[in-house]
């Protein structure tokens, strides 16, 4: 793989795996700034250990033990893509947080699964991993959920300042469209493969 094809894989994995949603859900605990770093890179760090598993031993996992087909994994994946993207467009949110909830039990449930690693980004982990070199994947990767934690790390900063424009539920419902819109293509070419 060059370079420009780890660049690009990089941006797909970074559009699935869609930051604005994680800045929309930390920039509600603003006010807990000391513990975001810290809730940011335990659920990246679980996250990038979660697709490493799916990228080495996923197949064997799904095609011998659960005995699926990876076609059935991109279309229900693709549909649960699409189902969160529809609700963000519809609803301005990409998720519920509930007042019970503390920071710091959102860096596992819902952060780094399924926020980061969920359903599509699972299938598209290892649609990849079985067409292509696991190396330069596990790179792209790498670079998607390093730039994610990055904009999470400053998810305040940024919510704040779009909150004060009044347009982050605009940017919620446009991502909400590219997302929903992945989804759909997940499901098609999950289609096609199957026929």
């Amino acid at each position: 793989m060059t370079f420009e094809s780890v660049l690009l894989n990089s941006l797909y994995f970074l559009a699935i795996i869609n930051p604005v949603s994680k800045i929309s859900i930390l920039s509600v605990f603003s006010s807990e700034r000391k513990d975001l770093r810290e809730v940011s890179l335990k659920s990246t760090l679980v996250a990038f250990c979660m697709l490493g598993v799916i990228i080495f031993f996923g197949d064997i996992l799904m095609k011998k033990v659960f005995r699926l087909e990876l076609y059935a994994l991109q279309i229900s994946g693709g549909i649960v893509l699409a189902w969160v993207g529809f609700n963000a467009l519809s609803k301005g949110v990409f998720f519920e947080v509930g007042t019970h909830n503390r920071f710091t039990d959102l860096a596992i449930v819902p952060l780094a699964c399924p926020m980061i690693a969920g359903p599509a980004t699972i299938a598209a982990a290892l649609t990849f991993a079985i067409r292509g070199e696991k190396g330069a994947l596990i790179l792209s990767i790498a670079l998607a959920l390093l730039f994610n934690m990055l904009l999470m790390f400053a998810s305040a900063a940024i919510g704040g300042f779009l909150k004060r424009f009044n347009v982050l539920g605009a940017i919620i419902r446009i991502t909400g469209l590219f997302v929903m819109t992945i989804g759909t293509q997940m499901v098609f070419d999950g289609y096609a493969s199957w026929r």
